[in-house]
Formats: C-alpha cells, structure tokens, sequence
C-alpha cells in the first residue's frame, strides 16, 4: 500500500484529503509525490545513472520591486528567476546537493534540479514535493521508483489536487543556519552559477 507522503518543511495543506506517494509516467516523463526523506537518495539516483555532463537549475521568486501592481500589494503577474550551473560533473553535482540540499528539499517557494546535456533528460522538485523527470526515453526509468518504495498509479493525488478556497496549501521560506536559497547564486557563483531568464510564472 502507498506510503503517506512527507512533506517538506516549507509545505503545509490545509485539507484533510490525504495525499500518497506514488508516481504516473506520461508521454515524456513521470511525475511523482516523493517524500521528504527520500528526495535526496532519489536526486543522487537521478545523477550517478547519467554519465554524461550536468547542469543544476533554481528556480526563485522574482524581487517584489520586479512586478507590477494593479493595487497596493496585489501584482498584475508573478515572475521567476532561473539560474543556470552548466558542465557540471557528476561529482560536482553531488557536491551541490551535499552542500545546499537541505535548504533546496525543504523550502516552499522555489524549485530546483538537474538536467543533462547530451541527453536532454532533466529531474525537477518544486512546490509540496512534487518531483517530475522528463526524458524521451521514459523507459530507462522503468524500475527507477521501486527502488525508492514508490509505486506507480494511473490517477496520481497531488497536493495540489486538494486545494480550494476552504482548504489552501501554504508554502513558506526554509532558513537553515541564516542561510536560504535566495544566498545560493551568491554561494555558487564562483562555480559558474548566472541568471539566465526572468519568466512568467504559471
């Protein structure tokens, strides 16, 4: 039977409708409710099957002097921020995940993951944990949730499938330590990490 899922510190639901791990394959990819305590060993999996060059994507909330209001406080549209590391080594990668991964697994308000360069597969972990890999090859991933307990389901429940006016979902900033993922462009701009886009979000 599914497993409960976790969620990340920076996630709440308001519903009691509850949600399950589990993951649902489409035409080019998967998507999956991952818990909390799995997402790491699910990103280092993602990462050590692809031997082949590695770019680590953010993905953050637009400064608010960025967007334009249509009343005090309430803006037209909402903006993202995506930064870029490019020619990452596996190594490297792993490296990203042992030095920042708490605060990327656990905050509310962003998303992040790995792509590849040569084969355009790419894993991605937004919002109520909400993980999706997307690839032109999705059989390659056949076994890839087994390992984790993750079972596969033909109706995937996300969380955000609960939402209503009565019952919102609450996402919120993880600090670890002063630090969030606002500081991790700073953090990794040495290694080569660059804003590339400001983008409209969904």
């Amino acid at each position: 039977m599914a497993r409960k899922l976790i969620l990340k510190v920076g996630a709440k639901t308001t519903s009691e409708t509850p949600v399950y791990e589990g993951y649902e394959v489409f035409e080019n990819g998967i998507t999956a409710n991952v818990g909390i305590d799995k997402t790491e060993e699910v990103f280092r999996h993602f990462i050590v099957m692809h031997d082949e060059p590695l770019f680590f994507i953010l993905e953050l909330p637009s400064n608010a002097n960025d967007e334009t209001e249509i009343a005090p406080g309430i803006a037209e549209k909402l903006h993202k921020d995506i930064y870029y590391m490019d020619g990452c080594s596996r190594g490297e990668a792993l490296a990203v995940l042992t030095r920042v991964g708490d605060i990327l697994y656990n905050d509310g308000i962003s998303s992040f993951g790995f792509g590849c360069h040569d084969s355009g597969d790419e894993i991605m972990f937004g919002k109520y944990n909400v993980l999706t890999i997307y690839s032109r090859d999705t059989e390659k991933y056949s076994d890839f949730f087994d390992v984790h307990k993750i079972e596969k389901t033909k109706d995937l429940k996300t969380a955000w499938k609960t939402f209503t006016e009565e019952t919102p979902g609450i996402s919120e900033i993880y600090e670890q330590d002063g630090k969030s993922v606002f500081d991790i462009p700073k953090m990794f701009e040495d290694w080569g990490m660059y804003l590339a886009e400001q983008r409209e979000e969904n």
